[in-house]
């Protein structure tokens, strides 16, 4: 006898809804996710779902932010919403006006253009944040930052699919020419040719940095028929069929198309300079998207004039302009006018991040890291101090008070802390160092309004002190 049909969509949808029900977990995408009840002693034995305790300095009412270069709206719209005071400027500023607002904020925001040296942080002396909404830190002096308690926090991947994808675009329009085509076009001029252009199809390309960015890559240069290498400092594990080379002399005398994906370090000075290019196939391609000490601009004019390779493309560079505009010239870097004039080389504006996801994602990434700092204390993903996180305070503990001691790093100092807060309870503490700089949090309870001051003071007197911030 035949099954009777059964309508399988109602039943999934009341399994789920039971299943919900029994453990109380949303199965909607978009709803906000909660654990199943535990099973050591019931719902007597679990925490607490009070809400977290909104904290703020106990002596300053106003947290004052100035975002610069145009940060995503999904960012201004984190820090809106926590009642801090933003002022957002859609550019960077010269250094004596950068100097002049920086003096009076807590948290800055920048992305790759502004550049906070020593001189600009000496005149910050109410910052203890720095966010920026990009993937490169080098434009802040992070030593300096630590040394002075200042964090910094940044967003290393949410633009690693949108630079991977540009990466690929260029590799397909510098196969076909589809650059100098264009250009052609535009000015009146009809060329089909076919000599020279390619199919990226059965190639070889090869990643110099198999990081977040190099790995994306990689995936997609695979799906397009391609096979490839890649050189990196560390043993990492490849993805797909890629390999790893033991050189990067090895990946220049191999790869059709070389690409660049590593940070700014002395080490990657120039690293591919005249040497680097007659190590490379005759006829290959260049792509850099990483930073612009990487390549030595003279040797890649050289070596497109010479025809050792067939083109190639740059997205960043050695000085950039601070504002969109007809800076990109000799003025700006000496080379300028000679390598616009080169064929098939493909110039962007550092817009290998400049997608609407890209800063989207990064706007939220580093906006709510400041929002947990400025609350709470928590560092997780600084770059410069130390990693600490503690749980936050909730609603069901209303006479508590966190203490964030940023100190150098030198012995006894823990046992100092302890006596300043020995006649409150510690409920909770958490210590870590990086270096010469160490992070102590400790969240004390029975504490008054009018202790917090001198329990302040207090730390603030100890040799030993870099940035003192007690939150109530």
């Amino acid at each position: 006898m035949a099954t009777p049909a059964v309508n399988i969509a109602a039943s999934s949808s009341r399994l789920e809804a039971s299943l919900s029900h029994q453990l109380s977990v949303s199965t909607s995408p978009t709803a906000t996710f909660t654990s199943p009840p535990s099973s050591f002693g019931g719902a007597q034995l679990a925490r607490s779902q009070t809400a977290p305790k909104h904290l703020k300095p106990f002596d300053t009412q106003d947290i004052k932010i100035l975002l610069l270069e145009n940060v995503n709206q999904s960012g201004k719209d984190i820090l809106s919403g926590q009642g801090y005071q933003v002022e957002a400027l859609k550019s960077s500023l010269p250094e004596d006006q950068l100097i002049e607002k920086i003096r009076d904020v807590h948290v800055i925001g920048i992305r790759s253009k502004t550049r906070l040296s020593e001189k600009v942080l000496r005149e910050a002396k109410n910052l203890i944040v720095i966010g920026c909404f990009c993937i490169g830190t080098n434009q802040v002096d992070l030593e300096y930052a630590a040394r002075h308690g200042i964090a910094v926090f940044n967003s290393p991947f949410a633009n690693s699919r949108s630079v991977a994808e540009l990466v690929i675009a260029e590799i397909i329009v510098l196969a076909r020419q589809l650059g100098d085509r264009s250009n052609e076009l535009h000015s009146g001029t009809w060329n089909k040719v076919s000599a020279k252009c390619w199919e990226i199809r059965g190639k070889t390309l090869g990643i110099i940095g198999y990081g977040h960015i190099g790995s994306q890559l990689s995936v997609l240069a695979e799906a397009m028929g391609m096979s490839v290498i890649y050189y990196d400092v560390l043993n990492l594990m490849a993805l797909g069929t890629a390999r790893q080379v033991p050189t990067l002399e090895a990946l220049l005398n191999t790869a059709d198309f070389v690409t660049c994906h590593v940070p700014e370090l002395p080490e990657t000075k120039d690293m591919i300079s005249t040497p680097q290019f007659e190590q490379m196939k005759q006829g290959s391609y260049l792509i850099n998207a990483s930073r612009g000490t990487v390549v030595d601009i003279p040797a890649l004019i050289n070596a497109s004039r010479s025809g050792k390779i067939a083109g190639a493309a740059l997205d960043v560079y050695n000085n950039e302009p601070g504002s969109n505009g007809d800076y990109f010239n000799n003025s700006l870097n000496y080379w300028g006018e000679d390598l616009r004039s080169l064929k098939n080389v493909i110039l962007t504006p550092h817009i290998g991040g400049s997608t609407e996801e890209a800063q989207s994602a990064i706007g939220i990434e580093v906006a709510e890291a400041l929002v947990r700092y400025v609350n709470s204390g928590v560092t997780l993903g600084s770059v410069n101090l130390p990693e600490v996180n503690l749980r936050s305070l909730t609603l069901d503990e209303p006479n508590h008070a966190r203490v964030i001691y940023i100190h150098h790093n030198v012995p006894g100092v823990l046992r100092k802390v302890n006596e300043i807060l020995g006649d409150h309870n510690v409920d909770k503490q958490i210590t870590d160092n990086k270096g010469d700089v160490a992070y102590l949090m400790a969240d004390i309870s029975d504490v008054r309004v009018g202790e917090i001051k001198d329990i302040s003071d207090q730390l603030e007197a100890l040799s030993s002190r870099i940035l003192t911030r007690v939150l109530y």
